[in-house]
């Protein structure tokens, strides 16, 4: 497509957008040619993901894309039950597991807008027992970690076997982030702060979670229905349910090619808010989140953070040379950095971001292309799950025709 097309695709596109003022119409389905995509390339989603249902590799999969904020592209196959023999549908909740850590840095961004906390603040400003860490090996670490530490996972801190072996947490029903996060001051840091990255899986935004808790005076559930799943639409996203919810897909275990039924994780004690990992999503719901973050941090109406803001989360922060990212793609706030789609195996643009669940879930946002695109299945221990991620991203951009 020409620039001068493209522009002229997306000026009409902006007429629309300014339409979307509630979420009713924030669901509007448009035909792939009406944004620049392909129907018959999209199709390659159904089909990647349905290769890997036939494999067993997961039960079943919602998929969706949205570009220039209107849907082009959603679809639910296989089940969410096999057992039931009850079929994927739209509205299906999953455990969103770390896809949660992104709606942990945008609380901590709504204190930092209401001048209630700083990312350059030691955390131990708020939970003291986090301050003078040790590192492995018993030297002094060389300085507090930060909040921007713990949101660009360069902390040390539970990022590790030093940490993790160190402490022994009881998440028993009634235990609560007050109750934990104090207690990680025993476990010393893997490294010195800011010097490498390394995934921290739970605790580290468990501890951001904490840090929101106290700045805003709200227990973090009440904190981001308030601030942002009501406001944003996002009416089946939470960290627990009022008794059973029959949209809950089952959860299954990727054993040796066969697909069992698996428990919840032990943090899931009805009192432990984790921002780690705690939340739970359907996946048109989290697209209102994403588009929130597409669109500089309007949505349906909502200015969920300032334009700044949103630049600063999905900037990148940690540099792909730093020790443990890979190569073109550094770090942001709670997000990863497309920084060179070149040493990528994806064909997202450079400054896309997003990230995943370890239960197999993916978002991506792509701001040059105006695209969002969005998997949910329900699977731990699914060996090729980074390899999907990359398919699904290219079967996404490789359907932009226009």
């Amino acid at each position: 497509m020409t620039t001068i097309g493209k522009h002229l695709r997306r000026a009409g596109c902006c007429l629309a957008t300014l339409l979307l003022i509630n979420p009713a119409l924030a669901q509007r389905e448009v035909d792939p040619d009406e944004v620049g995509l392909s129907a018959p390339r999209l199709q390659r989603i159904a089909e990647l993901m349905q290769r890997h249902i036939d494999a067993r590799d997961f039960a079943g999969a919602v998929t969706i894309v949205a570009r220039d904020n209107q849907i082009a592209w959603q679809h639910t196959q296989g089940s969410m039950d096999i057992s039931a023999a009850r079929a994927m549908e739209a509205d299906t909740v999953f455990r969103i597991m770390s896809m949660t850590k992104p709606v942990v840095a945008v609380s901590a961004l709504i204190m930092v807008e209401e001048g209630k906390l700083r990312l350059g603040d030691p955390v131990s400003m708020y939970i003291p027992e986090l301050g003078q860490l040790k590192v492995a090996g018993g030297e002094d670490a060389e300085r507090d970690i930060t909040i921007r530490d713990l949101l660009t996972h360069s902390s040390g801190l539970m990022s590790g076997p030093a940490g993790n072996n160190a402490v022994e947490i009881s998440l028993a029903p009634g235990v609560t982030l007050a109750d934990v996060i104090p207690q990680l001051g025993a476990a010393p840091l893997e490294f010195q702060p800011g010097t490498r990255w390394a995934y921290s899986p739970m605790y580290g935004l468990d501890v951001v979670a904490r840090v929101v808790e106290i700045t805003s005076g709200q227990d973090f559930d009440s904190f981001t229905r308030e601030r942002i799943f009501e406001p944003l639409g996002m009416h089946s996203t939470y960290f627990y349910h009022e008794g059973e919810d029959p949209k809950l897909t089952k959860l299954y275990h990727n054993q040796g090619g066969e697909l069992v039924e698996a428990p919840d994780m032990p943090f899931a004690n009805g009192s432990y808010l984790s921002g780690g990992g705690g939340l739970h999503s359907s996946a048109r719901d989290y697209l209102q989140f994403a588009l929130a973050l597409l669109n500089d941090g309007a949505w349906n109406g909502y200015q969920l953070l300032g334009e700044r803001t949103v630049e600063i989360m999905r900037s990148a922060h940690l540099p792909d040379t730093l020790p443990g990212r890979s190569a073109g793609e550094g770090y942001g706030l709670g997000v990863r950095v497309v920084t060179d789609s070149s040493r990528k195996p994806t064909w997202l643009s450079d400054g896309s971001f997003g990230w995943s669940g370890a239960f197999n879930t993916h978002f991506f946002i792509d701001p040059e292309e105006d695209i969002v695109g969005i998997y949910m299945t329900q699977v731990s221990g699914f060996p090729g799950a980074f390899t999907l991620m990359d398919d699904f991203e290219t079967a996404v951009m490789q359907a932009i025709v226009d």
